[in-house]
């Protein structure tokens, strides 16, 4: 199944809104070049943002792979994106 591009745009605001208010972070700040330093995020920070796309998303995203691998909002965001793709299309 092709992704609809407008389908992930909204899905990746989605996850921003959540990076930003989970790591209580200016919205303003959390742009794909934005590091995970750069933006004061910690593991703990992390987790919590997981759990909470986890929960919005209801699927499970597991820490590892292109996950740890981020170094940007982008790779975070991507990564995420990735898990709830493709659980969406396995339900």
């Amino acid at each position: 199944m092709a992704e609809d591009p407008q389908d992930k745009a909204k899905l990746v605001e989605e996850i921003v809104e959540v990076i930003a208010k989970e790591g209580m972070i200016d919205r303003t700040k959390v742009t794909p070049d934005a590091t995970i330093e750069s933006l004061g995020l910690k593991s703990v920070d992390i987790v919590m943002i997981l759990t909470a796309l986890e929960e919005k998303f209801n699927v499970y995203i597991p820490m590892d792979g292109a996950l740890q691998d981020a170094k940007n909002v982008e790779g975070l965001i991507d990564a995420i994106a990735e898990y709830v793709l493709k659980e969406r299309e396995n339900q």
